[in-house]
């Protein structure tokens, strides 16, 4: 029985997680992720599928996380009729994040579609809609960690819990009569490996003796210091006083669900040591809200030395659901904090309050996570002097600081540890769900001392592999391929235009009179007609 592997989404990039498995007797999907960056990436998820969503019989889903199940929405609108495996906290929290994803959608394409009309373009169709989000959750079944469930005929799977996120998983897969000696050929899909320091879950955990490891490498070329929960809150501690003596606003932007229940609970429990000084927190996020009522509600799922009642005890913590209440907080002066979605700064109302508060020297943005290649947060943690926020330049006079401790990713060496502890690996390592540096980074940390380098394989994006032969066999898919190699692994045009403009800004400002800008202008515009 042949069994092969299309690599649809997060190969030499982190987000758009997406696996195809293919035999005789069927097929299914492990995630189906919503692409974030650039925007040469970010237009995939408005095409087609290089499946037939139709043909897929079942999806294997190790997390809620929008760059792993976002597109599962389109999917269903677009054929899929089969089951959804997850664990219930995944289950509970796609519940208000898939609904939440459509709302954005429809939100940010209205917007668009206004600004089109204005310069005269078409409208752009949302890529689903909240309806279609809510529509999907009666696909979802749940499951136990460690309990085998049938997927396909000749094809199961257990989950591990994965230690990223609440409900999250690595998933162990089983294909009947295609391994050694007749055997099962044994495969396992690391989903996102939590840190050793994580806060609210425990320790991941995996099967042994396998003949694929599929593995993310987020942070494969990092190596954090060591850090305890006890060091990981004297560095928040340390950067929310520094921010204090701005006198501004502290805007955190937080990925809504795990690492603001985190700095939630890491904030309250400063103020209330004296730690850091006595201010109002909002959570400015509706998803966030009630993600952080689904963690209250799956205690037993969590670490139970968490001080979970942190969450929603706290006389400084503060909810702003509705939009008047979001907007109501630009009226306060002084020192404050503000956690508010998304994380990386491409989305919701962080950007509202970044256009705010950016260009002033009081505020400081603490950056708590991962920033993807191409986002607005990755920018900003770049070193950016100006970017671009829903079509106005915003000057960047803010502190931008960064703490990594709040990652929900393990880094380098902790990759390597797992990596090390699923051994033996009999026929090939995987590495995923990265960009190039971060590839490279584990790739060189495993390499023979861990697994032969002959038997390390880093995927494009659309690669097909044959899994059943005795290695992996690559499948030509040349005029298949939806993206060039090139444009999954660089910042696109859009980017570049975007910091052009910038730049002719900048120097059209810093001109001494109007002549000289003028002259500035006139050789732009000779450029323009030269070509």
């Amino acid at each position: 029985m042949s069994v092969t592997i299309q690599f649809c989404g997060a190969a030499r990039t982190v987000t758009g997680s997406c696996y195809l498995f293919v035999t005789p007797k069927g097929q299914f999907l492990v995630d189906c992720g919503l692409f974030q960056g650039p925007k040469t990436l970010k237009a995939l998820n408005y095409g087609a599928f290089p499946f037939r969503p139709a043909d897929v019989d079942a999806v294997l889903l190790t997390h809620a996380h929008i760059d792993h199940s976002g597109l599962l929405p389109k999917l269903k609108r677009e054929g899929f009729s089969g089951p959804i495996l997850a664990t219930r906290g995944t289950i509970d929290l796609c519940s208000y994040m898939l609904p939440d994803a459509g709302n954005i959608q429809e939100t940010e394409v209205a917007a668009l579609n206004r600004r089109n009309a204005a310069r005269g373009r078409g409208a752009v169709t949302a890529i689903y809609t909240q309806a279609d989000a809510i529509a999907t959750l009666d696909a979802f079944r749940p499951v136990e960690y460690q309990a085998w469930y049938a997927v396909i005929p000749g094809v199961r799977a257990r989950y591990w819990n994965a230690g990223h996120l609440l409900g999250s998983a690595s998933i162990e897969l089983e294909f009947a009569e295609q391994g050694r000696n007749g055997g099962p050929l044994r495969v396992l899909m690391s989903g996102d490996i939590g840190p050793d320091a994580k806060l609210l879950e425990p320790d991941p955990e995996a099967p042994t003796s396998l003949d694929y490891v599929f593995c993310e490498s987020t942070y494969g070329d990092s190596d954090r210091p060591s850090t305890t929960h006890a060091l990981r809150r004297a560095h928040l501690a340390q950067e929310v006083r520094d921010a204090a003596s701005g006198r501004g606003a502290l805007l955190i932007p937080a990925f809504a669900v795990e690492r603001t229940q985190e700095l939630i609970v890491d904030l309250a429990d400063l103020m209330v040591r004296g730690e850091i000084p006595t201010a109002p927190i909002f959570l400015d996020s509706p998803l966030a809200i009630r993600a952080t009522e689904v963690f209250r509600n799956n205690t037993a799922s969590l670490d139970p030395s968490a001080d979970l009642d942190r969450l929603l005890t706290s006389s400084q913590l503060h909810f702003t659901e509705t939009v008047d209440e979001s907007k109501s907080i630009a009226r306060l002066s002084g020192f404050h904090i503000i956690i508010a979605a998304s994380g990386m700064c491409d989305a919701g109302r962080i950007r509202h309050h970044l256009k705010r508060w950016l260009w002033r020297r009081e505020c400081t943005v603490l950056l708590a996570g991962f920033q993807a290649q191409g986002t607005l947060g990755r920018f900003l943690r770049d070193g950016a002097k100006a970017v671009r926020i829903q079509g106005e330049e915003i000057k960047v006079a803010a502190r931008i600081r960064y703490i990594d401790e709040y990652s929900g990713h393990a880094d380098g060496p902790e990759l390597a540890r797992w990596i090390a502890a699923r051994r033996p690996i009999h026929r090939g390592l995987f590495i995923v769900h990265g960009e190039e540096h971060a590839l490279g980074g584990l790739l060189h940390r495993v390499a023979e001392r861990t697994v032969p380098t002959a038997q390390i394989f880093t995927p494009m994006l659309d690669d097909v592999y044959e899994l059943s032969t005795a290695a992996p066999t690559p499948i030509d898919v040349a005029r298949r391929r939806r993206l060039a190699p090139d444009a999954v692994v660089s910042l696109d045009w859009h980017n570049d235009m975007s910091k052009l403009l910038l730049d002719i800004n900048d120097q059209i400002e810093a001109a001494a009179d109007d002549r000289s800008r003028g002259v500035i202008i006139r050789k732009l515009r000779r450029a323009l007609e030269g070509m």
